[in-house]
């Protein structure tokens, strides 16, 4: 049993000191995944990697204690669920009109690169990822391993117990699936 599963293992049965333990040993992994993720964002973007970091780390084994984690793989999959909702909550949080509803002040300089970023809006992106999910819930788990956590097509083929060529081919239907959806057409039901 390597470290990181002996200390989840900890947690789970309640050892106050285990989460401490945890975060050296995770946190270079987690917020290298975070970083990748951030870099895929719009420019401008506010969040940082150490911050993401830090709130997903908070939100796994913070509050109640603690849960219950199948192994390293398992934590992984939770951490990359619970970046995925950090960026969903601060972009819906950017769009309230408090927040200048979605404006933000732009130099002159910056409007043309802005203006070829193809990056999906991530709320679009969350709300196709949810229908998704409810028809394919293996291929909306690989998006967010890929995309949210940006983990590699064999990591994540790893963390779901199927073969890299499942899970490559699951990636290039999700894909298609989700691009047809945030561009407004209907997306073909099962497959």
């Amino acid at each position: 049993m390597n470290e990181v599963t002996r200390v989840l293992s900890a947690i789970e049965q309640g050892d106050p000191r285990a989460a401490e333990e945890l975060l050296p040993l995770v946190y270079e992994e987690l917020r290298g995944l975070a970083a990748r993720r951030l870099a895929r964002e719009k420019p401008g973007h506010t969040l940082q990697a150490t911050a993401l970091v830090n709130e997903a780390y908070l939100r796994l084994v913070g509050g109640d204690g603690g849960r219950n984690w199948d192994g390293r793989a398992h934590f992984f999959a939770a951490a990359a669920e619970a970046m995925r909702r950090i960026l969903i909550d601060d972009a819906r949080r950017k769009q309230c009109a408090k927040h200048g509803g979605g404006l933000r002040r732009r130099d002159l300089d910056e409007v043309e690169i802005l203006a070829g970023a193809a990056d999906p809006d991530v709320l679009a992106l969350d709300e196709a990822l949810i229908r998704f999910a409810a028809e394919h819930p293996t291929k909306a788990e690989l998006v967010k391993l890929r995309y949210f956590a940006g983990l590699s097509i064999e990591d994540a083929a790893s963390i779901l117990g199927i073969s890299t060529a499942t899970a490559k081919r699951h990636w290039a239907y999700a894909r298609a699936w989700l691009f047809l959806a945030i561009e407004g057409d209907a997306p073909p039901s099962r497959s």
